[in-house]
């Protein structure tokens, strides 16, 4: 494309960039044409001039650009005094254009300096390319980086390594981010970048065709991402996903971020591998006197030898169609890694498994999954080479498939492998540790497909349970375990467990001992695999204790008793008045009962600026008794005895804290492009005898269980007892509620009512 590089405004550049990219180009074509571009107009802007060179470096060198790239440019000269004017002549067109342009002025020996005591410009000056003027000068800069680079190798690499490690720590793994940097993060383009780097040092060898095509994919994204959006620079926003989707032809946002995080699952795998052969190659060399390596036996068919896994001189993995998984196994079991040519023996030769499979080959699964953290690297290793696939295909459908839930910091799959390290710290709880690993690694199979995933998962456990040779009992109480894995948290945190019919709703869901146990270790290790949000010390003494009652009823014992009140708060009960007690981040406000003390408490903190995480409501002798767990949601925490003072005030009079909130939303209001999903209110009848119970999902705001339970009020109902909690950015309250009569609410027209009252509530206040 021809620009006029005469005008000083830059005008020209800066028209046939934005021509460029506001065009059809896409993906690798953009990339090209926006190198070409610049080349063009940097070779006409330095003209015939001698004894100077142009050389592209960085992403520019490789040609690598995207819309919002810097333009890193180095002037090259051979000692020529009027290098200033004729460098400020190239660079002021360029600046008044807009165009971010990263550039200096250096002769040759003086750039190849500062590459030596600056990492990052060496890694720059890695991918010079000439662009203009004299190429002595430009090959010269490029032999004397590349010959100091690779004398200096050892030493730089290791700061290379270093410097991953801190982004892999600042920006998190890029596959399992809802918003991930496609640059920065772990598995991202900067990981290709020194994998390159270490190839150029003659250490390793130079990228695969698959991390090739897995950066071109992610390069694919960013060009996208950088056309539709300067504000979020290289970090794939939530609201960009769908347009960037549409723009590159995937079929929606989810496939977008599954083809993401396959690519930097691609990329991660080939890093780790490619920093172990950096250190294999980087070691003293052997003495010749010193023996061969030795190949220590860990399995039959499997040694280990210099901290990789292998597979022994005769095993033959044709022949032998156990051998993958019991040198999985091994690997897993002794934390070592599977050596890059065992992986590719084992996923060209393997023969298939017959089915069902033999006692062998179950058996060495359950070793593999028992072998604790160590499990995750040697299932990715086996995943990257497609195994995983080929023995379980039900995998295919959960590979890579994003959450789109704050809550959930892994994908599927990875969550379910999270969920299996998580299980076999809890083996010895289970009489039957077998069924534990099983169902921590398939409680969500299903949701790769249409559907609700709890329904879909049990659908196919038959077929998953005859290829693995289970017996038809063992298969049905794993479809019990997948059916109800989420039974105890969400009937302990939503549920009053004073209530009868809250715990035999559960033993009769479960129906023995046996399957109680195993479900209780699957709700410990899917909520730790979850993330920080789903487990909690609040939510795992409601299951425990949910847990225990219900042990109780299917042994034909009492259950036993409640244990809400520690003695302080006994004594607050019984002394009859009003009092505050705060215990770190926990608020507990016990008062003699009366309507509508819930949304006064609930406003009062929120008048604090404090984050309700989880609320339990209760009466004990005709005292209400309301514990909430609670955090800051800007700064610190606030002045207790203000709040303890509010708290008491609001108690006679709360007529001035709806206008109070009112005033602070309007303080804190958060402008935001994207809508939350409708709340959904749901009514569970059957769930408590004495009460109907009022269930509100919802994205959580400032200030909503206070206009949540208000709703209540306004509806004429009087809350017995709730269980509120945040989830992340999104809320689950049940309240257990009755009529101005202490009935049940089954009048329809009421009921209607009470849900417009609600969903009003959820939402963001004008």
């Amino acid at each position: 494309m021809n620009v006029d590089p005469t005008r000083s405004d830059g005008e020209s550049l800066r028209a046939a960039r934005d021509e460029l990219v506001a065009g059809p180009l896409r993906r690798a074509e953009l990339r090209a044409a926006l190198a070409d571009l610049f080349d063009g107009w940097l070779t006409d802007a330095l003209g015939a001039e001698r004894g100077v060179a142009l050389v592209a470096v960085g992403g520019y060198g490789r040609r690598e650009l995207a819309p919002g790239s810097d333009l890193d440019v180095v002037l090259l000269h051979a000692g020529r005094n009027d290098v200033k004017e004729l460098a400020e002549k190239i660079w002021y067109p360029i600046w008044d254009s807009g165009i971010k342009l990263d550039h200096s002025v250096r002769t040759v020996d003086e750039a190849a300096g500062v590459a030596r005591e600056d990492l990052k410009a060496m890694l720059g000056l890695l991918d010079v390319r000439h662009v203009a003027g004299d190429e002595e000068l430009s090959a010269s800069l490029r032999a004397q980086v590349l010959t100091a680079w690779r004398r200096d190798a050892r030493r730089r690499l290791s700061d290379v390594r270093a410097a991953a490690l801190d982004r892999a720590e600042k920006y998190g793994e890029l596959a399992f981010l809802l918003e991930p940097d496609l640059k920065e993060s772990r598995g991202g383009l900067r990981d290709v970048h020194a994998m390159h780097a270490a190839a150029a040092a003659w250490i390793v060898d130079a990228p695969s065709d698959d991390v090739k095509g897995a950066a071109s994919r992610l390069m694919d994204v960013r060009g996208e991402l950088h056309r539709r959006s300067s504000r979020s620079g290289d970090r794939l926003v939530l609201q960009e996903q769908s347009a960037v989707a549409a723009a590159l032809s995937y079929d929606d946002a989810d496939a977008l971020m599954r083809d993401v995080y396959d690519a930097a699952r691609t990329i991660a795998f080939a890093a780790d591998e490619m920093w172990r052969r950096a250190d294999t190659a980087l070691r003293p060399p052997r003495r010749w006197r010193q023996r061969p390596p030795t190949r220590r036996p860990l399995a039959f068919g499997v040694v280990e030898q210099d901290g990789e896994v292998m597979l022994a001189r005769d095993a033959e993995p044709a022949r032998d169609p156990v051998l993958v998984l019991r040198a999985a196994a091994a690997a897993a079991q002794a934390g070592l890694p599977l050596s890059r040519h065992t992986l590719d023996r084992l996923a060209e030769q393997s023969a298939p498994l017959p089915e069902p499979w033999p006692w062998a080959a179950k058996d060495a699964l359950l070793s593999l999954l028992g072998s604790g953290p160590d499990l995750v690297a040697v299932w990715e290793a086996l995943d990257q080479r497609g195994i995983v696939v080929r023995l379980l295909p039900e995998w295919a459908a959960v590979r890579c498939h994003p959450q789109r839930n704050a809550v959930h910091r892994f994908t599927v799959d990875r969550h379910l492998v999270e969920a299996v390290v998580e299980a076999s710290a809890l083996t010895r709880r289970v009489s039957r540790p077998d069924l534990l690993l099983l169902g921590a690694l398939f409680h969500d199979i299903g949701k790769g497909y249409p559907g609700d995933h709890t329904d879909v998962g049990v659908a196919l456990l038959p077929d998953i349970g005859a290829r693995l040779g289970l017996r038809p009992a063992d298969t049905d109480l794993l479809a019990t375990l997948v059916r109800h894995h989420l039974l105890l948290p969400d009937t302990a945190t939503r549920r009053d467990l004073d209530d009868p019919a809250t715990v035999r709703l559960v033993a009769d869901a479960v129906g023995d001992r046996t399957t109680l146990e195993l479900l209780h270790a699957l709700t410990v290790a899917d909520a730790r695999a979850t993330g920080p949000a789903a487990w909690g010390d609040w939510k795992a003494r409601l299951v425990d204790d949910l847990v225990a009652r219900a042990t109780a009823v299917l042994a034909g014992t009492a259950p036993p008793a409640d244990d809400l009140l520690d003695a302080s708060l006994r004594d607050l009960v019984r002394a009859g008045v009003l009092d505050v007690h705060v215990d770190g981040d926990r608020v507990t406000v016990v008062a003699p009962d009366r309507p509508g003390l819930l949304w006064r408490w609930a406003g009062a903190l929120a008048l604090h600026r404090l984050q309700i995480r989880s609320a339990t409501a209760t009466s004990v002798d005709g005292m209400a008794v309301t514990v909430f767990d609670v955090s800051p949601r800007f700064g610190s925490l606030p002045d207790w005895s203000v709040v303890r003072a509010d708290l008491r005030r609001m108690y006679d009079d709360a007529s001035s804290l709806s206008a109070a909130l009112a005033e602070r939303d309007r303080a804190y209001a958060r402008a935001s492009t994207l809508e939350p999903a409708p709340a959904r209110v749901i009514w569970a009848d059957d769930a408590s005898e004495s009460a109907t119970v009022v269930e509100v999902r919802a994205h959580d705001a400032v200030g909503l269980l206070y206009r949540l339970t208000a709703a209540l009020a306004e509806g004429g109902l009087d809350v017995r007892s709730a269980r509120m909690s945040t989830l992340g950015a999104e809320v689950v309250d049940a309240f257990y509620v009755v009529d101005a009569s202490g009935r049940k609410v089954e009048d329809p027209l009421q009921r209607q009512r009470i849900e417009d009252l609600l969903v009003t509530a959820c939402r963001r206040p004008a």
